[in-house]
C-alpha cells in the first residue's frame, strides 16, 4: 500500500471512528434494576386488578414513582430459579435450550437435591460462557458485550450468578462489563451486615463461599449491603467519561439471609409483623430506597430524560408450603399460588416496570405476557442496535412494540419452561416438571408422575381449579406443542434410577 493509499485508509478509519462515536453519543442510557427472589406482591405497587393485603404491608414509594413515570407489566415471567433466569437474560435463550436449568455454584458439581426414584439429567451446571470448550457450559455471546462493542460504558453491580467457580463466566468482566462491583459465582450473600464484613473474618479472609467480594471500605461500618452497592454504583456512574451507559444494578436483596435493615426494621415491628416478617419488609424497603437513589442521581445529573429504567425480579418469592427450611414463611405471593422453585404463577410471575422518556406514557399498564429472554433483543433494540452476530439462537422476542403501543408481541405466542430437577422445598408446582402457556391456558406436566394440570390463567389467577379432566383435547394439543418445542430445543429430562430410562415427554403419556 503506497503512502497516498495509507493516508486515505487512515482518513477513512478516523471517519468511521468518529461516526461510531457520534452514533454512540445518541444512544440512550439504560439501567436494568434486577431484584433477587422478589415476589409479585412484595410491593405497595398493585400488579393485579386490585390492591391486596401485601400491597398494604410493604412500603415501596420509589417503585410507585417509577410506575407513575412508566409502564407496568402485569404478566412478566422468568424461570422459577435464579441462574436459569439470569442466563436467559444474558443470552436471549430459553432455559430449555441453554440447559442451565438449576442454580450454579461449584465447578463440575450439580446442585440437585436427591429424589427417591429419578436422576436429574446432565445439565449445564457450569453456567454460560463466551468461550467454547468448557464442559457442561452453554456457549453464547451476551447482549452486554454487544452494548460494549457499540460504545457503551457497562457497569455490573451486585449479584452475577451466571457461571460456576473457576470458569470465565464466573466474572462479569468476561461478558463485556467495564466495571464489576461485588459480582462472582455465588447466588446469595453470606450476610448483608457491614459489621460482619459481608462474610469475612477480622483478617480479611472469607468465612463463607458466599462472602461478598470487593467492598472492604465498608467493613466494620455498619453499612447494609444494599446501601453499599448503591453507593458504589453511583460512584461508577460518576466516573463515566461521556459515554452512554448501561448499569446492571443487580441486588442481592431480597435473597436469604433475611437480615434486618435497621433503617426500616422497627417501623414494621411496630405494626405487628413478626421479627422475620419485619426483617423481610426492611429488605424490600431498602431495595426500594436504592431505586430511589438511582432515580435521584439520574435527575440531579441531567441524565433522567435520556435514560431507560427497567425494573424486574429473577423469580418468585419464597412461598412454597408453610415453612422454608423449618422456619415459618415471611412472605407470600397471593393471589398467586406457590413461589420460588415452582412453575405455578407464584414462582415465575414477576414485578416489572419500564420507564422510557418520550416513548412510554407514565402510569400505563400492559397485561400482555413476556418472558425473561425477551430482555436481550429488547435492550439491544432500545439501544438502536439491530445488526449483531451471536453463536446462539435467540428465543427472546422484543417487547419494544408493546412499549411503543405499536403491537402485541404476545399474540399467538407460546411460552415454555423446563425444570427437570428437585430444588429442595415442598409445595405446589415444585420439582421435575415442565410447562407451557398459550393465550389464557397453561399446562403443567410432572415428569415423575405423568400428571398434567390445566389452568385458565385469566379467570383463575390463583390456579385453584385444574381443568384438565374437562378439556382432554386441549390437554393433548398443549402437550403436543410442549413436547415438540422441548425436543426442538434439545431440552433435558430426568430418568429412572433403575434402568436409566428417560421419563416420557408430555406428548408421550
Amino acid at each position: 500500500m503506497n503512502s497516498e493509499s495509507l493516508s486515505k485508509f487512515g482518513s477513512l478509519t478516523a471517519l468511521l471512528a468518529l461516526s461510531v462515536g457520534a452514533e454512540a453519543q445518541q444512544r440512550p442510557n439504560i439501567v436494568l434494576f434486577m431484584v433477587d427472589d422478589m415476589g409479585w406482591q412484595d410491593t405497595s405497587v398493585p400488579f393485579w386488578t386490585q390492591r391486596t393485603p401485601l400491597n398494604e404491608t410493604y412500603e415501596t414509594p420509589n417503585m410507585e414513582r417509577l410506575a407513575g413515570q412508566g409502564m407496568m407489566f402485569t404478566q412478566a415471567y422468568a424461570s422459577p430459579i435464579s441462574s436459569p433466569s439470569r442466563c436467559s437474560l444474558l443470552t436471549g435463550a430459553n432455559a430449555a435450550r441453554h440447559r442451565v436449568t438449576n442454580w450454579t455454584f461449584r465447578f463440575g458439581q450439580m446442585t440437585d437435591e436427591a429424589d427417591d426414584r429419578l436422576s436429574p439429567p446432565d445439565w449445564n451446571y457450569n453456567g454460560v460462557c463466551q468461550d467454547e470448550g468448557i464442559p457442561n457450559t452453554f456457549h453464547a455471546r451476551s447482549f452486554v458485550d454487544i452494548l460494549h462493542q457499540n460504545g457503551y460504558y457497562t457497569i455490573h453491580c451486585g449479584k452475577a450468578h451466571w457461571g460456576a467457580q473457576s470458569t470465565p463466566g464466573e466474572f462479569p468482566e468476561h461478558f463485556g462489563f467495564d466495571v464489576n462491583i461485588a459480582g462472582h459465582a455465588a447466588g446469595g450473600p453470606a450476610t448483608y451486615l457491614g459489621e460482619l464484613n459481608y462474610g469475612h473474618d477480622a483478617d480479611g479472609q472469607p468465612n463463607s463461599q458466599f462472602a461478598v467480594p470487593g467492598l472492604e471500605k465498608y467493613w466494620g461500618t455498619g453499612t447494609f449491603l444494599t446501601e453499599a452497592l448503591t453507593r458504589e454504583a453511583i460512584s461508577a456512574l460518576e466516573n463515566n467519561k461521556q459515554k452512554p451507559f448501561f448499569l446492571y444494578m443487580s441486588h442481592y436483596a431480597v435473597h436469604v439471609p433475611i437480615d434486618r435493615d435497621m433503617r426500616f426494621y422497627e417501623k414494621y415491628r411496630s405494626r405487628g409483623l413478626s421479627e422475620k416478617e419485619a426483617a423481610y419488609a426492611s429488605l424490600v424497603e431498602g431495595m426500594d430506597k436504592s431505586l430511589g437513589e438511582i432515580l435521584d442521581w439520574l435527575e440531579e445529573s441531567g441524565e433522567a430524560g435520556s435514560t431507560i429504567v427497567i425494573f424486574m425480579s429473577d423469580n418468585g418469592g419464597y412461598a412454597t408450603g408453610t415453612y422454608w427450611r423449618d422456619e415459618p414463611l415471611y412472605t407470600q405471593n397471593a393471589p398467586l399460588r406457590s413461589g420460588k422453585g415452582s412453575l405455578m404463577e407464584g414462582g415465575i410471575r414477576e414485578p416489572m416496570i419500564v420507564r422510557w422518556p418520550g416513548v412510554v406514557e407514565g402510569g400505563t399498564r400492559c397485561d400482555s405476557y413476556l418472558i425473561i429472554e425477551d430482555f436481550y433483543p429488547s435492550i439491544l433494540e432500545m439501544a438502536g442496535i439491530r445488526n449483531y452476530r451471536v453463536p446462539q439462537k435467540i428465543d427472546g422476542r422484543s417487547f419494544v412494540p408493546m412499549l411503543e403501543g405499536s403491537g402485541d408481541t404476545s399474540r399467538g405466542r407460546t411460552l415454555i419452561w423446563n425444570y427437570p430437577h428437585v430444588w429442595g422445598n415442598i409445595g405446589p408446582g415444585i420439582d421435575m416438571n415442565c410447562s407451557i402457556r398459550q393465550g389464557d391456558w397453561k399446562l403443567i406436566y410432572y415428569y415423575k408422575t405423568g400428571k398434567k394440570e390445566l389452568y385458565d390463567i385469566r379467570h383463575d389467577i390463583g390456579e385453584e381449579h385444574d381443568l384438565s379432566a374437562a378439556n382432554p383435547r386441549l390437554v393433548r394439543r398443549l402437550s403436543r406443542k410442549l413436547g415438540k418445542q422441548l425436543r426442538a430445543m434439545k431440552a433435558l429430562r430426568p430418568s429412572e434410577k433403575i434402568g436409566g430410562k428417560p421419563c416420557p415427554w408430555p406428548d408421550e403419556i
